[in-house]
């Protein structure tokens, strides 16, 4: 097998393409034969040492895949060989192939490309838990979305559009916003060149949006949150732009608001049964035609480098997938 292997993380430039042994499977792993990977942003932060998990060096990033199981270790009865399934284990996904814990593989069923199942896991679930378990949003509701045309940006509007809401997506440029009204988004705001709250009072009649998705952070967080309808929930997914923000507090006061922390990957450790259940429901609407990961571009493995480039210049729409 060959993968990108990280044994110094202080950059992407660090990373090594190398030919390793193939492993065997341990007890309550697969080994899986990768087909896809998708490029995400904490696949960047690790490798600069800047994520909250660090794995034991040297290690293969890619935190989300898709393939084929070739080898089933003991104890696993749910997964076979020759089977397709999608992985977020965290790291792996960057090679030819990878040992996976069974528990982390969600079978695919016919039907469902690798590209797509390797851009699934980790921008659904985190948009289904926000909006729908989080922020409990009904139909008729308005949501607006920063960052809507990134990866989760792009799952959100998706799913707040399955439940009956009127969605608001904020991007910086007018291409993004084409994009997010392509896939459903009802109006669209350019905060790089429009005033971000009087274009949020304008498209709400003075209201504001019931809920706010925000993956981003940065200066943006506050003028929407003081945008904020009440009984508004302003629900914090990620930080995408770098600086975590302060929110005055008095303002979650004067509108009623809940200010909502969004973390899928410790909802899926402590409540397994409702993630299975929620994921389950993601894999029906994905058949049903209500979802489907919008795919920037598909880029061959050995170019990871050039991917991890366009990633940071902020060009990507939707999800960048790496193929085998």
């Amino acid at each position: 097998m060959h993968a990108w292997l990280c044994e110094n993380p202080v950059g992407v430039d660090a990373l090594t393409w190398k030919e390793l042994p193939t492993p065997s499977p341990k007890e309550g792993e697969v080994l899986i034969e990768i087909q896809a990977a998708s490029l995400n942003f904490p696949d960047l932060l690790i490798v600069q040492n800047k994520y909250q998990f660090k794995p034991p060096l040297p290690f293969v990033p890619g935190s989300e895949y898709a393939g084929v199981v070739r080898a089933v270790g003991a104890g696993v009865t749910h997964l076979q060989e020759g089977q397709s399934v999608a992985c977020l284990s965290g790291t792996g996904g960057f090679g030819t192939h990878t040992l996976a814990p069974a528990k982390l593989c969600m079978p695919l069923p016919a039907g469902f490309p690798a590209v797509d199942a390797a851009a699934f896991i980790m921008i659904y679930a985190t948009s289904h838990h926000a909006l729908i378990d989080r922020a409990q949003l009904k139909a008729g509701e308005t949501v607006l979305v920063l960052g809507a045309a990134g990866g989760v940006g792009t799952a959100a509007i998706q799913i707040a559009k399955a439940v009956g809401a009127r969605v608001i997506a904020a991007a910086s440029t007018d291409e993004k916003c084409a994009l997010c009204q392509r896939i459903g988004a009802d109006a669209t705001i350019n905060y790089s060149k429009d005033n971000l709250r009087e274009q949020i009072k304008a498209l709400t009649e003075g209201k504001g949006p019931d809920v706010i998705y925000d993956p981003v952070g940065g200066d943006f967080a506050e003028p929407a949150f003081r945008s904020i309808a009440w009984r508004g929930r302003y629900l914090v997914v990620g930080f995408a732009a770098g600086p975590i923000p302060s929110l005055p507090l008095n303002l979650a006061l004067l509108k009623g608001a809940s200010i909502v922390g969004v973390f899928w990957g410790d909802f899926s450790r402590r409540e397994p049964k409702h993630n299975t259940a929620m994921m389950a429901e993601l894999a029906q609407w994905y058949a049903q035609g209500k979802v489907k990961p919008v795919i920037d571009r598909t880029m061959p493995m050995a170019d990871l480098k050039a991917a991890y480039a366009h990633m940071g210049s902020r060009g990507v729409m939707g999800k960048l997938v790496l193929v085998n």
